[in-house]
């Protein structure tokens, strides 16, 4: 990708990412592991409200629901629940953030990312490669594909064993009212 479409594309997505008030998507994740011939399949429904709530809820083959709520991520494995204190753990809070930025697409700052373009078909893949050290020993890049709006459609995290999870969104829906009893835990 150019330099101009390069810059075309940051503009479109950094200014969607600005107006998104909440996200509600259905997903599928992918979770690649070498040892493994096929990937383990989940699926699941995310929602998001700014500027910092997050619910990623498996359903299928397991109920299993992940809150970013308050500095605070909450677990429900099934019915067993417990939180873990993200506000004074500074790689929790970057994680969270990341997470967060990743599902609106924003991630274009490069003083933390070495960051790469290219096209693929009508849509534009962009490369994250975390810069801090620490970081990058868990994660080695982001893979986030954009529509031609400039929405996110998929991401893909790649460890640096090059094991990854792919996640890919469904009829995602942006600006839509979401109620807050969806982010109980």
């Amino acid at each position: 990708m150019s330099s101009t479409e390069a810059d075309a594309l940051k503009t479109k997505v950094k200014a969607l990412a600005s107006a998104t008030q909440t996200i509600s998507s259905d997903f599928i994740q992918y979770k690649h592991l070498d040892f493994l011939d096929n990937a383990i399949e989940t699926s699941g429904k995310l929602a998001f409200k700014s500027p910092n709530l997050l619910k990623w809820e498996y359903v299928k083959p397991f109920k299993y629901s992940v809150l970013f709520k308050d500095q605070t991520l909450f677990i429900n494995d099934e019915g067993n629940k417990s939180n873990v204190d993200i506000g004074s753990n500074k790689m929790f809070k970057q994680l969270n953030e990341l997470i967060i930025n990743s599902v609106k697409g924003d991630m274009f700052d490069e003083t933390e990312f070495r960051i790469e373009y290219f096209k693929k078909e009508a849509n534009s893949l962009v490369y994250f490669f975390p810069k801090e050290k620490k970081f990058s020993k868990y994660i080695e890049a982001f893979h986030i594909l954009f529509n031609e709006k400039g929405d996110v459609v998929e991401v893909k995290m790649i460890e640096p064993s090059q094991d990854y999870t792919k996640i890919v969104f469904t009829n995602k829906v942006l600006n839509q009212t979401i109620d807050n009893a969806v982010f109980t835990n």
